[in-house]
């Protein structure tokens, strides 16, 4: 449905995850005959996530530990970990610097330039552990890296930008075919992101097999404010899965969606699975582990843009282990520990079985689902408050 802006203007109305709530139904389930695995080309994961191509988040120490969980990791091929032989003590003085300053001096450490032989090694260090590499690099750079990014072993290529199209234009240089690339690559390519129905469309057109979607969710993202562009997570998810169904249709072929962003509870996780996502994407809930090397601060990829940085450092303190955070067990009740777990237990409460069943649950519009009953939680700030 239409809103009307002004004589001139209308525009449909979004929702984010916090404007919705999952609908019980006659039936619930054992938990333990719930079954949270994804499946994405030739790959089969115990859980249906994606940790975010973020330094703060992806190191190749957690995204091992995180594939030995049975999720994925993204590493930036094109952050600290591949412009310094030694980036802890980069990491150390980005946690210690002053927030007055904190974006100019990320901007000038981020200057150091990417070493193509360090893409090589760090995806080997992932690969040779045992667990599937999977790796992050911008349309601008991908051709470019790609092949150093293959050398080490890599599984799953990840292009990733603010907002990636099918359709870039410009007149200074030839811009990426994502057609003809990801024919050529040989390997699965997730693309995104993206945050409405046309574009997560002319993603999947491309050949992906997933597409990232989300635009200005997350938590240290600031384009939202910067460009003033960005769809609400909920809303932003259900149009992709409708372009899901539509080119499944035209082409036989399913593309993943990815939620990505926006999702700090297992509640988070369970709505954006039950508007559509097949999986989805975490940045901010690893950074605020024991193993980041953050020391509990998080920041994204645009934070350190040379001219026009579109994300922010923010605190996210440290709330346990990887292995808390993603599957328990959880020792508060605020629904930031054991994320799958909620993910679990809210599948079973309403009865599906699976995740793609899931993705049928009924939703509804619920603006005081976070606040009905819960004055004084939120009046001494514990649980939901």
């Amino acid at each position: 449905m239409e809103v009307e802006i002004g004589k001139g203007k209308s525009g449909r109305r979004a929702w984010g995850f916090d404007d919705i709530a999952i609908v019980p139904t006659r039936r619930t389930r054992d938990p333990e005959d719930v079954d949270l695995s994804w499946e994405i080309d030739a790959f089969t994961f115990d859980l249906p996530m994606m940790a975010s191509g973020m330094d703060s988040a992806v190191t190749p120490r957690t995204a091992i530990e995180i594939g030995r969980l049975g999720g994925l990791a993204t590493l930036n091929l094109e952050g600290l970990w591949t412009r310094y032989e030694d980036p802890l003590p980069v990491y150390d003085e980005i946690a210690s610097l002053d927030d007055l300053i904190a974006t100019r001096r990320m901007q000038e450490l981020y200057a150091e330039p990417v070493k193509a032989d360090l893409i090589t090694q760090r995806v080997k260090e992932i690969k040779d552990s045992g667990v599937i590499a999977c790796g992050s690099l911008t349309p601008q750079t991908v051709v470019k890296y790609v092949d150093y990014a293959r050398a080490g072993g890599l599984d799953v290529l990840g292009v990733q930008g603010t907002v990636v199209s099918a359709e870039h234009v410009s007149s200074r240089e030839e811009p990426l075919d994502l057609n003809r690339f990801i024919r050529q690559v040989e390997m699965p390519v997730i693309i995104g992101g993206t945050a409405s129905y046309s574009g997560a469309l002319h993603l999947m057109r491309t050949g992906a097999v997933g597409i990232l979607v989300g635009v200005g969710p997350g938590a240290a993202c600031t384009t939202r404010g910067v460009l003033g562009i960005g769809v609400p997570q909920a809303t932003a998810i259900a149009d992709a899965a409708a372009a899901r169904s539509a080119y499944l249709e035209e082409s036989g072929r399913y593309v993943h969606v990815i939620a990505d962003g926006g999702m700090r509870t297992g509640g988070d996780i369970s709505k954006a699975i039950a508007v559509g996502a097949d999986a989805v994407m975490l940045g901010s809930p690893i950074a605020a582990t024991t193993e980041s090397p953050s020391k509990g601060f998080h920041w994204g990829m645009a934070t350190f843009h040379p001219t026009l940085p579109r994300g922010s450092r923010v605190q996210t303190g440290t709330l346990g282990t990887i292995e808390e955070i993603l599957v328990g067990p959880a020792h508060e009740n605020d629904g930031r520990r054991n994320l799958f777990g909620g993910l679990r237990g809210s599948m079973a409460t309403t009865g599906y079985a699976t995740v793609k069943e899931f993705q049928k649950a009924e939703v509804m519009i619920a603006p005081a689902l976070q606040t009905e009953g819960k004055q004084l939680q939120r009046s001494q700030g514990v649980g939901m408050g």
